[in-house]
């Protein structure tokens, strides 16, 4: 690859690449009515109903649905603050990761991913897979910004928590209920979905499955996937029970990056921007779920909650150069269990509502590593990692206007490390990891506050400390694996766990069909883990910050008009060390959407459009702050639809300007305005139609 030959950083390590088969306008749904809803205590671990003093944003099944052809990230991307790193522009959104609050490079291992309250973030770096989730299988996505949601979930809550709320048979209210959708599109683009809930007595059930196949807008881009939602639940008046099931498989072809040099006059993303520097490369993937769960009120005010669950996931990849050709093949499993007590009782004649409970999750992760498909592995790794954690977090009413809530949660996490290197297999010229075995604890604390002032105004403030600590790829990948004379050091798999602390307040306002909510925080982190993409070895930072304010907005104009908007400025910054000050890469300092929802014609015709920007951010591997930046942009995009009886139709038309841009890039370590880019698709491009009973 040419990015290895003239000193680029790779723009993902060789398990991230296989991850990438895994990888405001509407910042919240509207306040019904012309006041600030009533604050209460019913905040619960299972659903992420506001975090005392945190900012939330909501986005409800109708706005997924109005959407243009948007993926889950994108529309994510409209709460204030958020912000993508996507490298290949598919469809389906794959590779794209979500930035909560400024993580540049390592967005996806500080942002942590929900379903239904139970953290899907595994241990290596991959990221969360939202392309795994199929969309009409969701109800709404909580967005909480900032590290508070660390006390209830643990590791990778520092920049925020995404919370997908799943749809359920009883939910729908009816005895049998179906739906079915197709759609055709830009690069040869091929969708289809199906979905069926039942509801009988206290017994239900939920399927949804959905299939793509795309050229991609890359050569070598193609992409095939197919996933899989099953569950059955029973809800009594003292118990409750589930069991979930899921499944999902893709292939991905990675073109690899377009190449600019000025000083040569090499400006592939002008010249072959679709083209491949790597047309062989891939990445394979296959996922198995189960979770099961039940819910027992032991008393009027107490309710013990138990979920249980096993993920397995198993990854291929291929690489080739000119000169050489890697082959990485992993398999992680993670078994997990997590009781909890709900008790909502009076304290001290305050309203009152505790969560507390354990986690405890086992995770194995194998991989190897060999230079031909059928050769002996030059690298075999086995780690195995065990957290087990308590907490406790209680929310009072201190008024009928007030509530105040705090928390923490105490976490031993144990790891064991090895490395089978064989210095005789083909292509092996590095040396062996020294084995680790290590435990450590970690804490994390939250105290928050919410006070309405009158039917109109609210304000609401927090402080919360966090951690991260190492995954497992970034384990694999500590340094410097060579001394300058080129001879191969033993690595260690040693890493110090990340740690922040951060404060914010802000303020919700409601007059009439005017919603407004807007925050300052400031956060500073200590041994933020970082990745060398010149000498591919992880090491911690010196100390940074992020500090900044979002804002989302909507103003009803009418029932059948609807304007909503966001705007974040986000300062992500080294505050010690050689580069003290200056900014950290990947991270714009500037954000925010702005569109609107129309129904022209009641459901029969409906109108959704959305503008999204972004500043200029530096390149990855740039802390010095002294290449060119990725240019600041932005893209429309439009969805025409309606629903007739049983009969629904859209048409989409995303990036409608035909913007060429991107917004992931490697700065070269040696030449001067030299950098590796990743082009994305210009105006797209889909037609979709359906039925539901």
């Amino acid at each position: 690859m040419r990015n290895y030959l003239s000193g680029f950083a790779r723009p993902m390590t060789l398990a991230a690449a296989l991850g990438a088969t895994t990888a405001l306008v509407a910042p919240a749904a509207a306040q019904q009515g012309d006041v600030l809803p009533t604050i209460n205590v019913n905040a619960t671990r299972l659903i992420n109903d506001n975090i005392v003093g945190a900012s939330t944003s909501v986005i409800t099944a109708e706005e997924i649905n109005r959407a243009s052809n948007l993926t889950l990230q994108e529309i994510i991307a409209r709460v204030p603050g958020a912000q993508l790193q996507n490298f290949y522009g598919g469809v389906s959104g794959i590779a794209t990761t979500v930035d909560l609050r400024g993580f540049g490079a390592f967005a996806a291992a500080n942002t942590l991913v929900l379903i239904n309250g139970r953290r899907i973030n595994d241990i290596d770096l991959a990221g969360v897979d939202f392309t795994t989730v199929p969309r009409d299988s969701i109800e709404r996505i909580e967005v909480t910004r900032g590290n508070s949601g660390a006390v209830l979930y643990g590791d990778n809550a520092v920049g925020g928590v995404i919370n997908i709320i799943t749809k359920t048979g009883a939910a729908t209210g009816k005895p049998v209920s179906a739906r079915a959708e197709a759609g055709v599109g830009s690069f040869n683009t091929r969708e289809g979905s199906i979905s069926l809930t039942t509801q009988s007595g206290p017994w239900s059930t939920a399927v949804f499955a959905n299939s793509l196949t795309t050229d991609g807008y890359r050569e070598n881009n193609k992409q095939t996937q197919r996933n899989a939602v099953g569950e059955i639940r029973y809800i009594g008046p003292q118990f409750s029970a589930f069991l979930n099931l899921s499944a999902d498989d893709q292939h991905l072809g990675l073109p690899g990056a377009r190449y600019v040099n000025p000083a040569l006059g090499i400006n592939e993303l002008v010249t072959d921007p679709r083209g491949a520097t790597t047309p062989r490369d891939y990445a394979d993937k296959q996922g198995l779920n189960a979770t099961a769960g039940f819910t027992y009120r032991l008393s009027d005010t107490v309710d013990l909650i138990v979920d249980g669950g096993v993920r397995s996931k198993k990854q291929q990849g291929a690489f080739f150069s000119p000169f050489a050709e890697a082959y990485v093949d992993s398999a992680l499993q993670t078994w997990s269990v997590t009781p909890r007590l709900d008790i909502r009782s009076d304290a001290f004649g305050l309203r009152s509502r505790i969560l507390t409970g354990l986690d405890y999750y086992d995770a194995a992760y194998d991989q190897t590593r060999s230079q031909f498909r059928n050769s002996a592995p030059i690298h075999i790794y086995n780690l195995s990692q065990r957290s087990f954690a308590t907490y406790w977090q209680q929310t009072l009413g201190l008024s009928p206007a007030t509530d105040f809530s705090y928390g923490g949660r105490w976490q031993l996490t144990s790891l064991s490390a090895r490395d089978k290197f064989n210095p005789l297999a083909p292509g092996a010229y590095d040396a062996e990891h020294t084995p680790l075995d290590t435990s450590e604890n970690n804490y994390a604390l939250h105290i928050g506050l919410d006070h309405r002032i009158n039917g109109n105004v609210a304000v609401f403030a927090r402080a919360a400390r966090a951690f991260r600590t190492p995954n497992v790829d970034e384990r694999l990948a500590t340094g410097p694996g060579f001394d300058i004379n080129f001879n191969p050091i033993p690595q260690t798999f040693a890493l110090k766990t990340q740690t922040s602390f951060d404060v914010e307040g802000g303020v919700r306002l409601a007059y009439g069909p005017l919603n407004v909510q807007s925050s300052l925080y400031y956060m500073e982190l200590t041994n933020e883990i970082h990745f060398d993409p010149v000498n591919f070895y992880n090491y911690n930072l010196d100390p940074t910050r992020r500090y900044g304010s979002e804002t989302s907005a909507s103003f009803r104009i009418n029932d059948d008009f609807l304007l909503k908007g966001s705007i974040a400025y986000t300062r992500a910054q080294f505050r010690e060390g050689q580069f003290a000050g200056n900014d950290v890469p990947l991270v714009s300092r500037l954000t925010g959407s702005a569109g609107f929802s129309w129904n022209i014609m009641q459901k029969q015709l409906v109108l959704d459009a959305t503008a999204r920007f972004w500043s200029a951010r530096y390149m990855d591997n740039d802390q010095a702050n002294k290449q060119g930046k990725i240019p600041a942009n932005a893209t429309v995009d439009l969805k025409l639809g309606g629903e007739i009886d049983r009969f629904f139709w859209s048409v989409s038309v995303n990036n409608l300007f035909n913007t060429a841009y991107y917004d992931y890039a490697v700065a070269s370590a040696y030449t001067p305005g030299a950098f590796n880019a990743y082009p994305l698709p210009g105006r797209t491009y889909l037609l979709k139609a359906g039925f539901k009973l």
